[in-house]
């Protein structure tokens, strides 16, 4: 193999690396063997068992790698706990599709069926982590609108299964861009089923959204504004340019499922 005298050792980790992470995004972890990774990167086997001791190695690299990139992008957009509810969730389904969009090998790889290893780092273990963080969020939003927090986890659990199960059916079906499948997202998780818009846009995120809140004077946030659960602005006082009607506020019927 006279290419493997070509790469220092670091570079031919990344070569078999990248290599692994395509093979099992493509196959699942089963149908991949060693002599296939080893005949894609035109090396010898023994230099796979050299640099991961075999397929269950490599595999555990790639995972932990994707795992990590995608911890930190979530993390991130879950930070800013003053931030309106609303942003939290236009920020938090960007970012998982940003991620889908610049690592769509890594996340085949975490949606697919993985073997028997460490649960703690699996992906439904960083789901499980994630869900439990937007349920501290609910929960203190909840209180300040004096509403029952005990619906907060189910809430958490909801919105985390509606981005994530949307996101792996756009990495296979991309026809729209990432910012209006996160508009679509938020549409349904802020306004429900009965009070959809028709053309749902980002209002806090986005290099559209941005551009509007440059040119569209302070407003005060949703807390400040609204006590009721219906933290956006009614349709009759809606600024945002090109916004739909969104009928009127919560029913009796919706404060009864948060109780």
């Amino acid at each position: 193999m006279a290419n493997a005298s070509r790469m220092t050792s670091y570079q031919r980790r990344e070569q078999l690396i990248a290599v692994g992470r395509a093979l099992f995004a493509s196959k699942g972890f089963e149908a991949v063997s060693v002599e296939e990774i080893a005949a894609n990167a035109k090396v010898s086997k023994p230099i796979v068992y050299e640099h991961f001791g075999g397929k269950e190695g490599l595999y555990a690299v790639v995972v932990d790698r994707e795992m990590r990139s995608l911890t930190d992008a979530l993390a991130g957009s879950l930070s800013d706990t003053d931030a309106p509810p609303r942003q939290i969730v236009e920020r938090a389904a960007l970012a998982l599709l940003t991620y889908i969009e610049e690592n769509t090998e890594g996340f085949q790889v975490l949606v697919r069926d993985s073997p028997s290893t460490d649960p703690a780092g699996s992906f439904s273990s960083l789901l499980g982590d994630v869900s439990v963080r937007v349920e501290q969020i609910l929960s203190q939003w909840f209180r300040r609108q004096h509403l029952p927090a005990k619906g907060a986890p189910y809430y958490a659990q909801m919105l985390v299964g509606l981005t994530v199960f949307t996101g792996q059916y756009w990495a296979n079906q991309r026809k729209v861009s990432k910012e209006q499948l996160a508009a679509h997202i938020v549409n349904l998780a802020w306004h429900g089923l009965s009070r959809l818009e028709a053309k749902p846009e980002l209002r806090y995120e986005g290099a559209k959204a941005r551009k509007l809140q440059e040119k569209r004077p302070a407003a005060p946030t949703d807390e400040e504004s609204h006590t009721t659960v219906d933290a956006e602005p009614r349709a009759d006082t809606d600024t945002t340019p090109g916004a739909e009607p969104t009928g009127t506020g919560p029913t009796e019927e919706s404060q009864d499922m948060l109780g």
